[in-house]
């Protein structure tokens, strides 16, 4: 497959800039990937879809407000240094910017706080120390900005801090949301679980590298940033009983399945894991152990969209889209959902 294939018009109207509240009212289309059949319903039918035996697998991996607002020690110029990954106490990888104005040697100064930087990395971007004594994560929470995706033409709100959260967001790492979890409610949950549906929680890290474009018209060329990620055993062995008794593994959104996808043995079963994956979805691709997704609309061109397409197939899903588009669905992160059966 080409990057081109999967290039279609995408008017800026049709990016969610917002949250629908209360979460579950939100649109769902639902997709027969074998008829190719869509059905229109909202969100909160999503219980409707799923069953006493099937399982729901959901990324607890929670979202901390990455983006923080700095200035250079000797100059007041400003600095918006944001923190990709903790690399030990107080050492930390960052983009910021402007890049070219921050080298190795500078002080900068965040809310009172001095941060050094001490070296560059292969992504273009630096390596700094915090001299913060007490429990730097909680300055982050106090004074930290939520990182929301470039596509989102506002600056962010003290609001955006709970609205870009999943409700089973648990363990801290994030600096994107899994976006799929977003439409998700402690009601549907609670109904779920009365159901008897299983519940099978896994963590995935997202990165910038989420947003980062495809520069190669060869997909095969293409290199996924890696994203840590963790399958505990209990989750392995909910999955597992799920395919032996005949249920449905239903992931919530692509990072689910793409932990799911990274932990398969040769006999289609999936082992606990902790550890990197770089794992590249994109048609055609054989799954091996989910049966249903839940996702969201993506952008054009983007590795989400090519996992969606490989899952849904890539015709179903563009014809998809562009009804979706006629019927005034919401994309991306704060859009309408998408339930691929």
């Amino acid at each position: 497959m080409k990057l081109s294939d999967f290039k279609f018009k995408l008017p800026e109207k049709y990016i969610a800039q917002y949250p629908v509240s209360p979460r579950d009212k939100c649109k769902l289309m639902v997709l027969d990937r074998k008829t190719g059949e869509m059905e229109d319903k909202k969100f909160r039918d999503v219980v409707e879809h799923i069953t006493k035996k099937d399982c729901l697998v959901v990324n607890e991996t929670r979202v901390f407000p990455a983006r923080l607002m700095a200035r250079k020690e000797k100059t007041n110029a400003k600095v918006e240094v944001f923190l990709l990954r903790e690399l030990e106490s107080n050492l930390w990888e960052v983009l910021v910017k402007p890049a070219r104005k921050v080298r190795i040697g500078n002080r900068l100064v965040v809310d009172g706080v001095y941060c050094d930087v001490i070296d560059n990395t292969v992504s273009g971007g630096r390596v700094v120390r915090f001299n913060y004594t007490s429990d730097f994560h909680k300055f982050i929470d106090k004074i930290g900005q939520c990182p929301l995706p470039p596509y989102i033409k506002r600056p962010a709100e003290e609001s955006d801090k709970e609205d870009y959260q999943t409700v089973f967001a648990r363990v801290r790492g994030s600096v994107a949301a899994p976006t799929a979890g977003l439409h998700f409610t402690k009601e549907i949950m609670s109904k779920l679980k009365r159901k008897g549906v299983k519940i099978a929680p896994l963590v995935l890290h997202v990165g910038l590298g989420t947003f980062r474009k495809v520069q190669v018209e060869d997909l095969g060329r293409h290199k996924m940033d890696s994203e840590y990620y963790e399958i505990p055993e209990e989750t392995a062995r909910a999955i597992n009983k799920t395919k032996d008794e005949g249920g449905k593994v239903i992931a919530v959104g692509s990072t689910a399945i793409r932990s799911i996808e990274s932990a398969v043995t040769s006999l289609n079963r999936v082992k606990p894991h902790r550890g990197w994956t770089d794992k590249f979805i994109y048609p055609p691709y054989e799954f091996k152990i989910v049966d249903k997704l839940i996702t969201n609309f993506h952008t054009p061109e983007s590795t989400l969209l090519m996992l969606a397409c490989a899952f849904g197939g890539r015709e179903n899903i563009l014809k998809a889209y562009k009804k979706a588009m006629k019927d005034n669905y919401r994309f991306y992160s704060f859009g309408d959902a998408m339930l691929i059966e």
